[in-house]
């Protein structure tokens, strides 16, 4: 496991049959931040440098591995985009302040998530950070992934399906703070994406744009091995936030 620069807590969250791994770092402080991983070989791992720039920020922090992902129990091929949504609901209800405000990111499959989860949570998400983020049609939501030639696939892979996502909308409503990370080179998210995504936060929200240049698309691995960046994304989403 990565290092970490805080202590923390590692355990297993039992929800509709699987055993969800988590870890959870800091106290009750300024807000409860949830890191929420992207997909395929997508794990909390990685994103534990993050987690400790968190709580050195006075904030209560929490990571987790989606069912199929990690040290989670369960199959990847039998989750979902709604499951991701209601396992993350099931970690935070259990798992953070009820009272704190939510500061939701989420990398690349997670900026679907991070927008269901806005729209779950409305007001008391503060702030959200979308990393090389990808959002889905809403027929995607309940499908199973399947491994890659089934109905999600065939899906998401239907030239300009996305346009019709549900995060999109529920995103240009959003008035808190929001940053959009976004990589020098994205193999991944196509570019029209990213700037509707890029429309739709800069509506309401405050909204700032983080370039990293000599980035990819796998915006964990580039954030755990720099700090600096790492910083950088923390200011942008604590800024105004109080102390």
């Amino acid at each position: 496991m990565s290092e970490l620069s805080c202590a923390y807590d590692a355990f297993t969250h039992a929800y509709d049959g699987e055993r969800l791994s988590v870890v959870r770092a800091g106290r009750p402080g300024r807000a409860t931040a949830v890191l929420l991983h992207g997909a395929g070989n997508g794990s909390k791992e990685r994103l534990l440098p993050l987690l400790g720039d968190f709580t050195a920020q006075n904030c209560h922090a929490l990571a987790f591995d989606f069912s199929g992902h990690g040290e989670s129990t369960g199959e990847l091929a039998e989750l979902s985009l709604r499951r991701r949504c209601e396992q993350a609901v099931a970690v935070i209800d259990a798992h953070a302040p009820a009272d704190a405000p939510l500061i939701l990111v989420g990398f690349s499959m997670s900026g679907q998530t991070v927008s269901d989860l806005v729209r779950h949570y409305g007001r008391r998400v503060a702030a959200v950070a979308l990393c090389a983020p990808a959002v889905y049609a809403p027929e995607a939501w309940a499908v199973p992934f399947g491994n890659g030639d089934g109905r999600f696939s065939e899906i998401i892979r239907t030239p300009g399906s996305w346009r019709k996502a549900p995060a999109l909308e529920t995103l240009r409503s959003y008035e808190g703070r929001a940053v959009l990370a976004v990589p020098g080179t994205d193999t991944v998210i196509p570019p029209e994406v990213t700037e509707a995504l890029q429309d739709a936060l800069s509506a309401r929200a405050e909204y700032t744009r983080l370039e990293l240049p000599d980035a990819d698309h796998w915006l964990g691995l580039w954030f755990r091995d720099h700090a600096e960046d790492r910083r950088r994304l923390t200011a942008a989403l604590l800024s105004g936030l109080g102390a």
